[in-house]
């Protein structure tokens, strides 16, 4: 008579299925493949409401708000789909693999589908509550990351360009918002700290993983010093145009009893570049907020910098 096996049999235990993550953890990770920790490029919306002296109006500030939570939507869009499309190539890089997506913790359909979503929310409800220019500057911004991402992000100095152009865009999206007129030295600035920060992001990659990783094929087109050329020019652009704002701003005070803050800010400013140089020469620069969040010598001047810049345009 056969005997009935019984589960305490070890010779008849099967192996186990491997288990899935819970719901808990893929919520975890869908929201890190978000990008969260980048979301701080955001800010840069307040640029041009600061430097109006208009930011802490409750209406400006209410705009500026809006504008960061569309740029928040629309770059958190651009994340998935972008990693979406270079899984493959993320999986070869010595950091990009343990994103999410890489890794296989969120699926492929899910973040195209939330990618364009988010992307279309981003410009939709802006364009349906009567912020019509901050639409058309988010539409632009989606317009460039979806150049970059499908056909550009190879082209060699395109890709600079595009990229730079995101940080230019949300510095103007504040304005935008607010119906503040951006001055063209803001507009100077503004685009030549873009291309000094995405120069040397690049300058970055080279140095640590090389030109001949496959991880990004337009590093290949590009030198270290022709990078190193790109990110001094732009810096060099940046501190001349800044200065000549500051000069002509307190000139147009001068019969005023206000301190020279702005012509003071320079400082700071200019320190502030090359501490940042000197980490994007060193290769230390892979994501402009990590090293700017883990740098206490460059938030601390960037500090000095920002009340300065404060006293400056509130007329103090």
């Amino acid at each position: 008579m056969r005997e009935t096996a019984t589960a305490s049999d070890p010779s008849l235990t099967l192996p186990r299925a491997p288990e899935r993550p819970g719901a808990s953890a893929r919520g975890v990770a869908f929201v890190m493949s978000l990008r969260p920790r980048q979301w701080i490029k955001n800010v840069l919306v307040a640029a041009a409401p600061l430097a109006a002296g208009r930011l802490w109006d409750v209406p400006v500030l209410l705009d500026t708000l809006v504008a960061l939570g569309a740029f928040v939507a629309a770059s958190a869009g651009g994340y998935l789909i972008n990693d979406a499309r270079d899984v493959e190539r993320d999986r070869a890089h010595p950091s990009k693999r343990r994103r999410p997506i890489a890794r296989g913790d969120v699926p492929l359909v899910l973040a195209y589908v939330a990618g364009v979503v988010l992307q279309l929310a981003a410009i939709g409800v802006p364009a349906l509550t009567g912020y019509g220019n901050l639409a058309i500057c988010v539409g632009v911004y989606v317009s460039c990351t979806t150049l970059y991402n499908n056909w550009l992000k190879h082209e060699p100095v395109v890709d600079l360009a595009l990229v730079a152009a995101g940080f230019l865009l949300r510095s103007m999206a504040g304005g935008l918002a607010a119906g503040i007129p951006l001055s063209r030295w803001f507009l100077i600035v503004a685009a030549f700290g873009s291309l000094f920060m995405v120069a040397g992001k690049r300058y970055s990659e080279i140095v640590t993983v090389g030109d001949d990783q496959g991880t990004r094929p337009s590093l290949r087109e590009y030198s270290a010093s022709y990078l190193r050329f790109v990110w001094s020019t732009s810096a060099g652009v940046v501190i001349a145009a800044y200065c000549l704002w500051a000069f002509e701003v307190a000139d147009e005070r001068a019969g005023e009893t206000t301190a020279p803050w702005t012509s003071l800010s320079i400082a700071p400013l200019v320190l502030g570049l090359l501490k940042y140089a000197r980490d994007v020469d060193r290769g230390h620069t892979g994501e402009p907020e990590e090293i700017v969040l883990r740098d206490k010598v460059l938030l601390a001047l960037g500090g000095a910098w920002l009340v300065l810049f404060g006293l400056g345009v509130l007329h103090v």
